[in-house]
This record gives structure tokens, C-alpha cells and sequence, in this order.
């Protein structure tokens, strides 16, 4: 995630709160933010969605959530995911993503 995706915080993402789709945080599905963070949960992760990866992330709006947006990513990376991608994403959590 270092190079292809510029660190993801900073790079053709334009830091993933202010570039894709017009920045997740304020474009994506009428605001990230309003939904994801407020009660978007009743589409994203359950019956609409199917957990988003199929099942395996019941968690990422749930208690696994935790430090999403104030702890150092808490459990996003909890294993279970190996990489949010697959292995596409095996530099996220692995130092260079420090402080995301």
C-alpha cells in the first residue's frame, strides 16, 4: 500500500477523507460519515451487504470496530480480514501506516 496507493493517506486516495469518490467522508453513498458513522450499519453490514467480505466482517461495524477513528485502527486489521483485499493490502497495518 506504500507505493501503488501512495500510503493511502496521501496519495491518488487524496487521503482517503477528501479524495475518493469526492472523499468517503463526504460523497460516498450521500456521506461516509452520516452513514457509516451514525446508522448506516442496517444496509452495510447486515442483510444488504452480507457483512461487506461475505460474512467474515461481521465486526467492522460492530464491537471489532473499536478504534476505526481514534485508536490506531483497533481491530480493523484483526487477522481475520488478512488484508482487508486479500493480500493487496498487507502494508496497511504494518508500520508505514502509522498513525492512520
Amino acid at each position: 500500500m506504500d507505493g501503488r496507493m501512495g500510503g493511502w493517506m496521501d496519495g491518488r486516495m487524496g487521503g482517503w477523507t477528501g479524495g475518493w469518490e469526492d472523499g468517503w467522508m463526504d460523497g460516498w453513498e450521500d456521506g461516509w460519515e452520516k452513514g457509516w458513522m451514525d446508522g448506516w450499519e442496517d444496509g452495510w453490514m447486515d442483510e444488504r451487504m452480507d457483512g461487506w467480505m461475505g460474512g467474515r466482517m461481521v465486526g467492522w461495524l460492530g464491537g471489532r470496530m473499536g478504534g476505526w477513528m481514534g485508536g490506531r485502527m483497533g481491530g480493523w486489521m484483526d487477522g481475520r480480514m488478512g488484508g482487508w483485499m486479500g493480500g493487496w493490502m498487507d502494508g496497511w497495518m504494518d508500520g508505514r501506516m502509522d498513525g492512520w
